[in-house]
């Protein structure tokens, strides 16, 4: 299937009610799971990382699969390794190539028993779930913050708590907080002080939850008002004193010329001037929204030179390699001048005719790059259904606004 989108006009105006934070939303299952709670979840994301999360936890057999969600399969390998039984955990062919090898060796030094089935270091795996002791894990700081959140996730239920001593650059340090936040609004206490993140035994609290809106989601809003002419939106759901990192996205796209407004429920956002000629950033702390970025400063035309994205290449596809080779059918010369790195010095190329976005079976591609329907009229996306891993009505929400979305 593929999309072509379009509009007859450059202006935005409405009202976005945006996605549950599908971040937020694994993390509470797998605690309210943890401490068997019942209590539905209010505002749960309805994503289908979040629906695997949900149908995983709630069945009753012992093999699972998780499809593409990365998340999910990454929780599930901490969560099932402290869950007497035996267990199986599998995923997508692109989740196969995903390397899973860094948490496994972290758990099976606390005690877990976990194997492959098939390749060394990847999925599936075979989980052998027992009462882990816990005690001290060593890792390095450039370890994908879900590794981190699935320790510290069974941390705290852990005989002897969890002690996680991380080396070097942390990546991410941002997810992490978010984690040791929510943990900490159900009850658990915890330190992170340096390169060290201690979590002692004990219990997590039963309490009622409801998920905030997905800055993540909220993201293609601030692209697409940055590509208008004029407009404003009100972007439903964020919270202003929000845990997740991607919040800090609002200085950045003032550069791109948005600007921002909180209400109690919400945000306002709308288009305002700017000459920004250059954008640096370090993408450390929200990598998840690179792709957002690289694809609204080339249709802005501001060269830009993006650090911090060391992780992206383990993402649901790799993501440098995806944006290099997807900008360039648009006619932009991007280069990878280190590893982490991601820059357009202003180069241009011919364009291609009757060009076709392709996504990798990577939702935040064919978001990331929607907003060139503002530039470029009956842009194609393909495969846009990958959208459903974490914003579902996303299509829909673009017709509501006023643009053409035709199969």
């Amino acid at each position: 299937m593929q999309h072509s989108i379009s509009k007859k006009n450059k202006l935005l105006e409405g009202r976005i009610v945006l996605p549950a934070s599908k971040s937020i939303s694994n993390r509470v299952q797998i605690i309210n799971a943890l401490s068997y709670n019942f209590e539905p979840i209010k505002n749960l994301s309805d994503c289908d990382d979040s629906r695997a999360m949900q149908s995983i936890l709630n069945s009753n057999t012992n093999s699972f699969d998780v499809g593409h969600a990365g998340t999910t399969m990454r929780f599930l390998t901490a969560y099932l390794s402290k869950i007497v039984g035996e267990w199986t955990l599998t995923g997508s062919h692109r989740m196969k190539e995903r390397p899973i090898g860094v948490l496994v060796d972290a758990l099976n030094s606390i005690g877990a028993q976990i194997t492959y089935l098939e390749k060394d270091g990847y999925p599936p795996l075979k989980i052998f779930g027992s009462n882990l002791t816990g005690e001290v894990v060593e890792l390095k700081g450039n370890t994908s913050s879900q590794y981190i959140t699935a320790l510290l996730l069974i941390a705290p239920t852990l005989e002897k708590g969890l002690r996680i001593k991380l080396s070097g650059k942390i990546v991410s340090r941002s997810y992490i907080e978010m984690t040791l936040n929510i943990m900490e609004e159900f009850g658990v206490k915890s330190e992170f002080k340096g390169q060290e993140i201690f979590v002692p035994n004990q219990a997590y609290q039963r309490i009622p939850y409801a998920v905030e809106g997905d800055w993540s989601g909220a993201s293609y809003w601030f692209a697409f008002m940055a590509l208008a002419d004029d407009g404003k939106l009100y972007l439903d759901g964020l919270r202003r004193n929000s845990f997740q990192g991607d919040s800090g996205l609002v200085p950045v796209f003032e550069k791109l010329g948005v600007k921002a407004q909180f209400s109690k429920r919400g945000m306002f956002i709308e288009k305002m001037p700017t000459n920004y000629t250059k954008l640096k950033f370090d993408f450390n702390q929200m990598p998840d929204l690179a792709q957002t970025f690289a694809v609204c400063a080339c249709l802005k035309n501001i060269p830009f030179h993006f650090t911090g994205l060391e992780t992206l290449k383990i993402k649901e596809t790799d993501r440098i390699f995806a944006l290099i080779t997807e900008l360039g059918k648009l006619g932009y010369v991007l280069t990878e001048p280190a590893e982490g790195e991601l820059a357009w010095n202003g180069e241009r190329k011919t364009e291609e005719e009757n060009i076709v976005i392709e996504t990798y079976h990577d939702h935040r591609m064919a978001m990331a790059f929607a907003p060139i329907a503002l530039i470029l009229p009956n842009v194609v996306i393909d495969s846009p259904d990958v959208v459903k891993k974490s914003y579902p009505n996303f299509w829909e929400q673009l017709k509501e606004l006023g643009f053409e979305v035709k199969e």
